[in-house]
């Protein structure tokens, strides 16, 4: 790639979608030097994700996985509204869904996935911060990485660690998870524009 060319990002949610609504934010504030968001495909309604494309100019596209007979036909249709906007990364943000093989070898080393735990720490759960409360670790974190055919494996692109004080509760120590995820999911697209532009 060409300095002067950006990667184009999809970012998917099946949620209300509070990180993809922060990082297109983001996006429409020029935080993000060499991307450009062209696609949020989303599942539900009310979704802050969506309002957030819809005021950046953002294509948006609704999926529903229970209107398909099975996740591959679901994942499959992504594909191709993937691949009809020539997409070079896909970040998984409040994505509920385990990515199938023709999604994978789709966009292999592609698709991006964040995670609420330092890993290899409270894997393959949806409850990874209120896990780490209940079994008292110190310190807990984020990840973000890139999805492989193992559910919450993958390499590691950025991890960003959270102190738990005494007696923090989930309500407490939820808002430390919104603001480094904000940063972490744009420290990790940054480090991918490295990758694809500075390291040539």
């Amino acid at each position: 790639m060409t300095t002067d060319q950006k990667l184009k990002w999809a970012i998917l949610t099946t949620g209300w979608g509070r990180n993809a609504k922060d990082t297109i934010e983001a996006f429409q504030n020029g935080m993000l030097k060499r991307s450009s968001i062209e696609v949020l495909i989303y599942q539900s309604e009310p979704s802050g994700a969506l309002d957030a494309a819809r005021s950046a100019g953002i294509e948006t596209v609704k999926l529903i996985r229970k209107d398909y007979d099975s996740a591959e036909l679901y994942q499959e249709t992504i594909v191709d509204q993937l691949k009809k906007r020539n997409i070079d990364f896909v970040f998984l943000l409040s994505f509920k869904y385990i990515v199938r093989k023709p999604f994978l070898d789709a966009f292999p080393n592609k698709i991006i996935n964040i995670h609420p735990s330092l890993f290899p720490s409270f894997l393959a759960t949806t409850t990874a911060i209120q896990e780490a409360l209940d079994y008292g670790v110190k310190i807990s974190g984020i990840t973000t990485h890139i999805i492989d055919d193992k559910i919450d494996e993958g390499i590691i692109l950025c991890q960003e660690p959270i102190r738990f004080d005494e007696g923090e509760t989930f309500d407490s120590v939820y808002p430390k998870f919104a603001k480094k995820g904000r940063e972490i999911i744009l420290d990790t697209i940054a480090l991918i524009e490295q990758e694809q532009f500075d390291n040539r």
